[in-house]
C-alpha cells in the first residue's frame, strides 16, 4: 500500500514556460523558435542543455547565468516562484493529505529553488532538492535519499514524475511505485511511448492522481 507520494519539479508540479521564455529573450531568438528546439531534445532524448550550444555553440552556461544575474539582479531569470506553479498544484496536494499521505518534493534542482518551494507554503511534509543531497536523478543514491527520508519501505512509495529516464525508471529500479504525468515536452512524449506501460499508472494532473490514490 502506497503511504508516500514523492514529487518531481520541473514540469510535474512547476510550469517551466516563463523561464524558458526568458532564455528565449535572453539569447534573442523568438520563444517559438527555443521552445520547438527544447522539445526536439526532449524527442531525441538529448538533454536540454543541447539547446544553447546548438543556438551558440561553444555557449558558456554558467558565465552566462552569472552575467545575468548581474544585468537584472532583481529578476527572476532562470528561477521560478508561485506563479510558475501548474493550477492543479496546490489543491491536488492539499487533496492527498487529506487522504493521509505523507507528501514529499524532491527533484533536480539547483540551491535557490528550496528556498523557492518553501515560500510557497505547500501542503507538503518535506522539501529536498539535488543541490541539497550533493546527488541527481537518475543515480541510484538519490531515490535511495527519497527512501531514507521517508522512512518507508520503498514498496510504500509513490514516485510521480514527467519523465521515464529520470523519474520512473530509476525510482521503479529503487522499488517504488511510480506514476508519469503527461505534461511537458518531456511528459507527452514519454506517456506516448510504449515504454510507458512501465509506469504504474499514468496521470494528466494531480486530480487524476488523487481520484485514483482515493480509489
Amino acid at each position: 500500500m502506497v503511504r508516500a507520494v514523492v514529487f518531481d519539479v520541473g514540469e510535474t508540479l512547476i510550469d517551466e514556460t516563463r523561464i524558458w521564455s526568458r532564455w528565449a529573450d535572453r539569447l534573442g531568438v523568438t520563444r517559438f523558435t527555443l521552445l520547438g528546439m527544447l522539445g526536439g531534445m526532449a524527442a531525441l532524448d538529448r538533454p536540454h542543455s543541447d539547446v544553447f550550444e546548438l543556438l551558440r555553440p561553444g555557449f558558456d552556461l554558467e558565465a552566462e547565468q552569472e552575467a545575468w544575474k548581474r544585468d537584472d539582479p532583481d529578476g527572476l531569470r532562470v528561477n521560478f516562484d508561485a506563479d510558475d506553479l501548474y493550477p492543479d498544484v496546490r489543491p491536488g496536494l492539499a487533496a492527498l493529505r487529506d487522504l493521509g499521505y505523507e507528501l514529499i518534493i524532491a527533484g533536480n534542482q539547483p540551491p535557490q529553488a528550496y528556498d523557492a518551494l518553501a515560500a510557497m507554503d505547500l501542503p507538503v511534509h518535506a522539501i529536498h532538492t539535488s543541490d541539497g543531497w550533493g546527488v541527481a536523478k537518475p543515480a541510484p543514491e538519490f531515490f535511495a535519499k527519497v527512501v531514507a527520508v521517508s522512512g518507508r519501505e520503498p514498496e510504500e512509495i509513490l514516485y510521480v514524475g514527467d519523465r521515464l529516464d529520470n523519474d520512473v525508471r530509476p525510482a521503479g529500479a529503487a522499488g517504488m511505485r511510480t506514476a508519469l504525468i503527461r505534461r511537458g515536452p518531456w511528459g507527452h512524449l514519454h506517456a506516448a511511448r510504449p515504454e510507458a506501460a512501465e509506469a504504474d499508472h499514468v496521470v494528466d494532473d494531480l486530480h487524476a492522481l488523487a481520484a485514483l490514490l482515493r480509489r
